[in-house]
């Protein structure tokens, strides 16, 4: 096959679907995992940083360099398989080691990841879970024991997964050394493949379930500006039938709240979109785990319910009020502007009056001038004329008073007419 007729991204986008497979894990064994987040331009970040400080871990434990491009990369460190992969907002570093710690959720499982070099990492922590892998005993009662030392009463949730094929049991909550614990008791037989995917499943539900939870915070600062906002906006429509305020004033004042939201909306439009995206991931995890109810236990899906969708319903209902109040501002922009232009037609309909009055006014004072015009221009003609003709009047013998009184009439219609064809000849040039 001629390399010349693939599309230049077939390749690599092929790659992309193999790029981060579900490891594969035998029970019993342990999973320690960290997603680090730069808190603020997390997608804009330096993505060289996160892969230095990856490097400066494999330098610890002697492993491969990873590529300077790398979107992900596994590697053998010491007796922990680590899994590395670079995301949006956020990075993860997910080690798998087999056996359990000398005793349950020992913090030292996570010394893969040492505390210094955590210290250096460019972001901070935004998710850290360890999981423990163990056999599910022949009667599953037996693990009730453990899981009601290891984890909090009110909150646990404790389900069957992927067809009975295992019992999940976390709390969600964080333990006193900063880890997320979720313990995983898997039927004899299950097949590596299927304990990793479980595995993977619960890391992305946590991981996923703190970004989405970022917009909650966002969620709560929007409401307190919309709280500050609103009633300004309230004041400013309910005041708009106001003939007394200048409508220039009025819009003055919405364009103020207006820049306002718009600021925030832009400011808040990647954080509402991902935390979407990010819901929408969760959700689909707790799903493709497929869970069943455990000896009466609470279920994933009622934990969510209570604990979780409160919250995104949250994050919904700030973003739908800032759309709202958004919409609310444009209308009576538009309002406000159509107010403006009835008040200029006004203005521009009394100027046009006023600008009527003036030409008819300085037609008249034209025809004021045009008749002194014609006695002015009369009067030097009959002047010229009778100088002119003054001869002849001596001749004939004709006094120079009555010659003059002969021509002022004939001078003025003469001049009269005159004008009258200049004023015509304009007005067809004209049209």
């Amino acid at each position: 096959m001629n390399d010349e007729d693939e599309h230049p991204l077939r390749y690599p986008l092929v790659n992309e679907l193999h790029a981060r497979p579900s490891p594969r894990l035998k029970a019993p064994c342990t999973a320690v995992f960290l997603a680090v987040k730069e808190p603020r331009e997390a997608a804009n970040r330096d993505r060289a940083r996160d892969v230095a400080h990856l490097a400066a871990l494999c330098a610890r434990h002697g492993a491969p360099r990873p590529d300077t491009s790398a979107g992900h990369y596994a590697a053998q460190l010491g007796r922990h398989q680590l899994r590395w992969e670079s995301h949006t907002e956020f990075v993860t570093y997910a080690a798998f080691s087999p056996g359990l710690p000398p005793r349950p959720f020992d913090p030292s499982a996570g010394a893969i990841f040492p505390e210094d070099w955590q210290h250096q990492a460019p972001g901070k922590r935004i998710a850290a879970v360890m999981i423990q892998v163990d056999v599910l005993p022949d009667d599953p009662a037996e693990i009730m024991p453990r899981l009601r030392e290891w984890f909090a009463a009110d909150s646990i949730a404790t389900v069957w997964v992927l067809e009975e094929a295992a019992v999940v049991a976390g709390d969600f909550r964080i333990d006193p050394d900063g880890w997320m614990r979720f313990a995983l008791f898997v039927k004899p037989g299950t097949q590596p493949g299927r304990i990793g995917r479980i595995v993977q499943r619960l890391l992305d539900l946590e991981t996923y379930r703190a970004m989405s939870m970022l917009g909650l915070g966002g969620a709560r600062r929007l409401t307190e500006d919309l709280n500050a906002l609103d009633p300004q906006l309230n004041d400013l429509l309910q005041g708009m039938s106001d003939d007394t305020r200048p409508a220039e004033t009025v819009l003055h004042e919405l364009l103020t709240i207006s820049a306002r939201l718009e600021s925030t909306a832009t400011q808040q439009a990647f954080r509402f979109g991902a935390t979407a995206a990010y819901e929408a991931i969760v959700m689909d995890r707790v799903t493709s785990l497929r869970e069943s109810r455990f000896m009466g236990g609470q279920m994933l899906t009622e934990f969510m319910a209570r604990r979780y969708h409160p919250a995104m319903r949250t994050v919904k209902s700030a973003e739908k009020r800032l759309a709202a109040m958004l919409d609310r501002s444009e209308r009576a922009g538009e309002l406000l502007r159509t107010r403006v232009d009835v008040q200029r037609s006004a203005q521009n309909q009394e100027l046009m009056v006023r600008m009527d009055r003036r030409a008819d006014l300085q037609l008249r004072l034209q025809h004021t001038v045009e008749g002194l015009s014609v006695v002015a221009i009369s009067y030097y003609a009959v002047g010229l004329l009778g100088y002119a003709l003054y001869p002849v009047a001596h001749a004939l013998d004709i006094d120079k008073a009555v010659l003059v009184a002969a021509l002022t009439p004939v001078a003025v219609a003469a001049v009269w007419l005159g004008m009258r064809r200049i004023k015509a000849r304009l007005h067809s040039d004209e049209h």
